[in-house]
């Protein structure tokens, strides 16, 4: 991926929260947030984390397991986006 082709504002190695069920599990991504107290992206499967589970992972790593996440590329800090499945339109909603 080109730096052109970056669709975030944040940089590809940005530390980004997930878990294992995710990253080593296969789970999809049914839940990201984009934290508003620091900027945090965090992209889960919509299961209860644990943090014995938590993982970090780059951001590029995040969107090259699943690039329909480029789709929140412009989600505000604050927000989330949820979807039923992975081919479920994301869902954005302001966080409680």
């Amino acid at each position: 991926m080109t730096p052109s082709q970056w669709k975030f504002e944040d940089p590809p190695n940005v530390a980004c929260f997930t878990t294992q069920a995710v990253v080593n599990g296969g789970k999809p991504i049914l839940y990201v947030s984009h934290d508003e107290d620091d900027g945090a992206w965090q992209f889960h499967s919509g299961d209860d984390v644990r943090s014995r589970d938590a993982m970090i992972l780059a951001l590029e790593k995040i969107v090259q397991m699943d690039a329909s996440v480029e789709e929140l590329s412009d989600l505000p800090c604050g927000w989330v986006a949820t979807r039923a499945t992975p081919r479920s339109t994301w869902v954005r909603a302001q966080h409680e």
